[in-house]
Formats: structure tokens, sequence, C-alpha cells
């Protein structure tokens, strides 16, 4: 079985790959340089597909630097209070599920895997149970492979699962998560501070372990 994975550099889509990978599938990564602040990410992104061996790792560039986002442009500021915070970029996900769509059928891939989770997450639409589910209809009548009968299912194996306990799943996986990055910033030192890095500091702590990475406070 062929699956294309989504590889951002981070803990979900590491843990989420290592699952596919330990059901007996073969990994093809996908990494998407789409303009974010730093780079780190993306070196952390080639790290995780060495350690798991994958068939195959692309990086493609696209750019959506024309974006409203603060991971695209440090000085952007949401122009008016929302539950969706400033780090959103606008439908990011369905970009990349289409990019790793034409992958996959390019490939006659079975699966794609993304790890959204929509329990302890930033509050994205993109990543919720209802979008994904509107997303495999995109795949079910979209492409040549499905409308000859195939298919490409979309696989969240974390998406009902909290922050923790995907950590959980990891170390018992046996991951290194000290090759993974979260910060929203690209210095040498992950911030702290900032959304993601309180999400995954808070996430190890109830889950009992120790984050292998530093942080600057």
């Amino acid at each position: 079985m062929k699956s294309v994975t989504l590889i951002s550099g981070g803990i979900d889509s590491f843990v989420a790959a290592a699952v596919e990978k330990a059901q007996g599938s073969d990994i093809y990564g996908l990494s998407v340089n789409y303009g974010q602040v730093h780079g780190k990410e993306l070196v952390c992104a080639k790290k995780i597909g060495q350690f798991l061996g994958m068939k195959e790792h692309r990086f493609i560039d696209i750019d959506l630097s024309w974006l409203p986002s603060s991971l695209i442009d440090e000085n952007y500021r949401a122009k008016k209070i929302s539950k969706i915070p400033a780090t959103y970029v606008p439908a990011r996900n369905i970009i990349l599920l289409s990019l790793a769509l034409a992958y996959a059928e390019s490939i006659d891939a079975d699966a794609i895997v993304i790890g959204v989770h929509s329990i302890d997450y930033s509050g994205y639409p993109d990543c919720r149970p209802e979008f994904i589910a509107a997303f495999q209809n995109v795949a079910d009548t979209g492409v040549k492979k499905s409308v000859e009968g195939g298919k490409i299912t979309i696989k969240t194996p974390l998406i009902l699962m909290k922050k923790s306990e995907i950590v959980k799943l990891g170390n018992k996986l046996g991951l290194d998560f000290s090759i993974t990055w979260s910060c929203y910033r690209g210095a040498e030192k992950a911030c702290g501070i900032c959304d993601s890095c309180k999400i995954r500091r808070a996430a190890f702590t109830d889950a009992g372990l120790k984050d292998p990475i530093q942080y600057e406070r």
C-alpha cells in the first residue's frame, strides 16, 4: 500500500506518518515551502523523512506570500477580533491536500495522510472532521482514479486525539521528538510563548514526558 503523507516538521505530521508506516504502508512524503517566515520546519521535515525511511520525500515551492497570515508576514495583525488566530493561512490545508491528491494519483497511491486534529489546536477551520469529509468527496469525484473505480482515502489518524495523547502515541512508537519544530518563530531555540509552543509544552507536561527541545523562556 502506498500513502502520501504531508510532513510539516512538527509533531502531528510526524506521528501521523509513523502510524501509517506501522500499519505497513510505504510512505511518500510531501513538504511544501509556501513562504513561511522561517525555514526551520522544513529542515525538520527533512530529518523526519530520513528518520521514517520514506520511499520518496518531495519538497515543492509555492508562493503564498500575498496571503494575510502572521506565519507568512511577521508584521501581520488581524484587522478584527476573531476566534481564529492571525496564524491562520487562508485555505492552506485545501491547497496542501490538493497538491497531495495530485501526487497520490500520479504514483497510484491508496491514501493521503494528514496530521490534523480538532481538540487541542488553534481553531483553524481546515482541521475539523467536517472539512476532511468534504475533501474526501472532492477526492472521490474530482480525479481520474476515482471516476475509473479506484479510491484515494484521506486519513486523519489523530483528528479526535488530545495533543498529550498524540505525544504519548509518538513516544510509544519510538519517535525522536528532538527533530521536530512547533514554534512560530525560527530562532535557534523555540520561543516558549507563542500559541504553538504553549500547546506543545502543555502536551508534554500532561503526557508526563520531557520535551527534548530547548526554549528561550
